[in-house]
């Protein structure tokens, strides 16, 4: 072949080659043009598509709302004036989030649309300046909560979101400064009036009144306490009290509704918080015949102290420990941002009233029997049964009582408390300790109706 000849074969293979590479361009620009358009259905005629090609993109769902979540929180600032800032990752551009404060104790509660709280359990419990600590968590479905524990009177100077740039995440910035009490007064009280008149008052989260599907059987009342924000005790190792005493109720409940001879329902099962109040209303609301409160507590200088206690309510503390303990308990609508002004008042005035001895007695009665039964399953307390002012216990017409499971502030209460073993033995103890209980008020319901009826002439 002549020189001209492969000239012309190689500037035609090209030619080929140039014809054959817009081809290939245009089709890859035709289907990213299709790409951009979003996915589309092939005709219902349509001819299978070669297997050697991509296979169609599926139908996009209904779109998410991508979840809020907190990363992490700090504390900045002195005596005077204080900034609390959380890293916020999500759509926070339009979040919306209401900041109020509330006195006696002094708090400042921030409310939050539901947000994933991932950071370390001993975030807010190391205070500075204006704030003594602070708390986070759900307060209702689909709202969350913080809550500041203030050392003093302060005003909220600003609160404001900032967007995120870079590599730094949203922030939410809450700026704090020193006040005097009357003002603190002056604002608590203009937020309220303002949140009344602008709609009704919201009723703090209480437990829904549950339909009564067995009709006829006994209704036990197990109450997991604190949930949400009200995290409860911390052990060492970071079991939370919410969580461990949730468990060990479900657990009970599906034991005294597999027995037949009882109705069991919870005051919760999921991590939610419920009032003091709440938690007791539910009990009446469901005409309940014993109301057993679950909790585990902890101690700062635990000195070897473990086992479980059983409390009943009294106008008097049993001992130092328990006072303390009835006083801790009781803080938990505090601990969760509550306004306590809307709270029913002393304690006491329930306690004193002649009306309910006989509830306190079969209130007593139960926890004997569960003592008896519990020594054979768990580890008790040296002074297993233990009495003071608890506002959980406060339902006039209902025997109820406190189980603490053991202490987090020690580990072997706390290796009990995980296992699935132990808590089959301790709640099958409590269940004999409920069959125990309405036998013997069976037994003494004739005694008394025949003591209370009129003599036969």
């Amino acid at each position: 072949m002549t020189q001209s000849g492969c000239d012309k074969e190689i500037n035609g293979a090209m030619r080929l080659a140039a014809i054959a590479m817009a081809l290939v361009l245009g089709a890859g620009l035709f289907q990213a043009a299709l790409a951009a358009q979003g996915p589309v259905a092939p005709p219902a005629t349509a001819a299978p598509a070669p297997t050697t090609a991509p296979a169609p993109a599926p139908a996009p769902a209904a779109p998410v709302p991508a979840a809020l979540s907190a990363s992490d929180a700090r504390l900045a600032g002195d005596e005077k004036r204080t900034r609390l800032i959380i890293d916020l990752h999500g759509p926070v551009s339009d979040m919306n989030f209401r900041v109020f404060v509330l006195p006696d104790p002094y708090r400042v509660v921030v409310d939050l649309p539901q947000i994933e709280f991932a950071m370390s359990p001993e975030t807010g419990k190391r205070g500075r300046g204006l704030v003594s600590a602070y708390r986070f968590g759900l307060i209702a479905p689909g709202k969350s909560r913080v809550v500041l524990d203030l050392t003093g009177p302060v005003a909220v100077d600003k609160s404001f979101l900032l967007d995120a740039v870079e590599d730094q995440p949203a922030r939410l910035v809450i700026d704090l400064v020193k006040t005097e009490r009357a003002a603190f007064l002056r604002t608590a009280a203009a937020q309220k009036s303002a949140d009344m008149s602008a709609q009704p008052q919201v009723p703090q989260p209480s437990p829904p009144l549950l339909p009564e599907t067995q009709s006829g059987l006994p209704v036990v009342v197990v109450d997991p306490g604190h949930g949400g924000i009200d995290m409860g005790a911390t052990s060492k190792s970071g079991e939370q009290e919410k969580t461990i005493v949730l468990e060990f109720a479900k657990k009970l409940a599906d034991k005294i509704n597999g027995t037949g001879r009882y109705r069991a329902v919870l005051t919760r099962d999921s991590d939610t918080f419920i009032t003091l109040s709440g938690r007791v209303q539910f009990a009446r609301a469901n005409k309940a015949s014993l109301f057993i409160s679950v909790h585990a507590d902890t101690l700062h200088d635990p000195f070897g102290v473990r086992g479980a206690t059983i409390y009943t309510l009294s106008d008097k503390a049993s001992d130092a420990e328990s006072a303390r303990y009835a006083e801790q308990e009781n803080k938990a609508d505090a601990i969760a941002g509550v306004d306590l002004a809307a709270e029913p008042g002393d304690v006491a005035d329930i306690l004193i009233d002649l009306t309910r001895r006989e509830t306190k007695s079969f209130s007593n009665g139960f926890a004997k029997v569960l003592i008896d039964q519990f020594q054979a399953a768990a580890t008790l307390n040296k002074n297993p049964h233990r009495s003071a002012g608890f506002k959980v216990l406060t339902a006039p017409d209902i025997p109820s009582v406190l189980l603490e499971l053991g202490y987090l502030s020690s580990r072997d209460d706390v290796k009990l408390l995980t296992s699935d073993d132990w808590r089959n033995r301790a709640s099958d103890a409590v269940v004999v300790a409920i069959d125990g209980f309405f036998q013997q008020r069976r037994a003494n319901q004739p005694a008394a109706a025949s003591a209370t009826a009129p003599a036969t002439p």
